[in-house]
């Protein structure tokens, strides 16, 4: 690893090929920034990444010559400019992005963040090791950002000086994700879920209003363990008074595994230097195989939309993509070959605007991420009603049952006439 200043980085940025960029609270922007400001001897240059924070500059049309934008999973600060031309979405389970990385999307160069080097030497990736450990691995050339205030974590993000080919020394807050105001609709929500998971059950939680509502909703349960891809702040309470002590769990008994984390500094603080939190690679966390290995494993994932036969669309809004794949179809599959697993999809009836969201047909354009043969539960505020097991005209009556009220009769009627 050769140490350089800031100044520097123009030497050594990448201006061709392909390049991967960490995420999350770990967006390395000091990198980036630079990166835009080499723009102009950059020639089509192929950004590839989930979720970053921070402003997504890169994405302006001015800097339509410098950068193609390939993004895993579609973030609020990608969205406006997403075109599906020089700003593209690769859709794919995170499970499997790290084949891709590894063989289809290999990189040339990894732009990432690491924490201050640990008392062996090691530097961590922090709060994302996800599909950034394997393109670590992959990319010939790795520039990293050392930032004082990641947090050092344990598991398989830590790499060896060796690894990373430039480095430079910053000292820069994380991007904060403050918790989602709870409404009436998601504790509703919650409390339905929280109903159906028994004590020792492994969660799978991530972030977001409905997550944080079943959490809540959980405090009186006992010894229940978490295998997730991420958390967020509001796992945090259960951990603190030892409702979560993944003392049932068969893979890392004891500790909580995730692939990264976002939230607030309390929650950077938590995972910092933390031996009971295990941060591991994506082909290990969202394998299926690995998440039944747990007992009574749930998975609480949402949606944009369900018809009347259980198909879920959960990254676009007809055929404008907003998220991504993200591992809700690898959760799913694990959660229905562990013993006593769960899996629930979780929404409101209706969107803000009063649209519903259990609808007779998907949008035209609405991509299906599970399918009506994966679904297992679906879960409005007006209940939970299991689909696995069930017939076409029992799941659109269960479906129709949990609707809004102000729908039921037209779903009823629809159903009537594609009969």
């Amino acid at each position: 690893m050769k140490l350089i200043s800031e100044a520097q980085l123009a030497d050594v940025l990448p201006v061709r090929g392909r390049v991967f960029i960490h995420g999350a609270a770990a967006t390395p922007q000091v990198l980036i920034d630079a990166l835009v400001a080499n723009a102009a001897r950059c020639e089509a240059l192929e950004l590839m990444h989930l979720h970053t924070m921070g402003e997504a500059v890169y994405c302006r049309p001015e800097y339509a010559r410098a950068f193609r934008v390939s993004n895993f999973f579609v973030g609020a600060n990608v969205r406006p400019f997403l075109n599906y031309e020089r700003v593209d979405y690769l859709p794919c389970f995170l499970s499997a992005i790290p084949g891709l990385l590894a063989h289809e999307k290999k990189p040339d160069a990894c732009l990432i963040s690491v924490s201050p080097p640990n008392a062996d030497g090691l530097y961590s990736l922090g709060t994302s090791v996800d599909v950034a450990l394997t393109a670590v691995r992959e990319a010939p050339l790795v520039i990293a950002q050392i930032n004082r205030q990641l947090p050092c974590t344990h598991g398989a993000g830590l790499l060896t000086a060796a690894q990373i080919s430039y480095a430079i020394e910053v000292d820069q807050p994380l991007p904060e994700a403050s918790p989602e105001r709870l409404g009436e609709i998601e504790q509703a929500i919650g409390r339905h879920i929280a109903a159906l998971v028994e004590d020792g059950a492994t969660l799978q939680v991530g972030i977001g209003s409905i997550p944080n509502a079943v959490l809540l909703a959980l405090t009186n349960h006992r010894d229940l363990g978490v295998h997730t891809e991420m958390f967020a702040d509001g796992l945090l309470p259960l951990v603190e008074s030892g409702a979560v002590n993944n003392s049932r769990k068969h893979f890392y008994p004891g500790r909580i595994v995730s692939s990264f984390v976002s939230g607030t500094r309390r929650l950077f603080d938590f995972v910092h230097q933390n031996p009971s939190v295990m941060f591991l690679g994506s082909e290990t966390v969202n394998d299926p195989t690995v998440i039944a290995s747990n007992p009574r494993a749930v998975a609480i994932n949402s949606a944009v939309e369900v018809d009347l036969s259980g198909q879920v669309c959960a990254d676009s809004i007809g055929p404008k993509v907003i998220s991504g794949f993200g591992g809700q179809l690898d959760f799913i599959r694990g959660a229905a070959g562990s013993h006593g697993g769960k899996a629930f999809i979780a929404l409101p009836s209706r969107t803000k605007h009063g649209r519903p969201r259990i609808v007779a047909r998907l949008q035209s354009g609405a991509g299906v991420v599970t399918t009506r043969g994966d679904v297992d539960y679906l879960v409005t505020e007006y209940g939970a009603v299991q689909l696995r097991g069930k017939s076409m005209g029992e799941r659109a009556q269960a479906l129709i049952n949990i609707a809004h009220p102000d729908d039921r009769e037209a779903l009823a009627r629809s159903w009537h006439e594609a009969r």
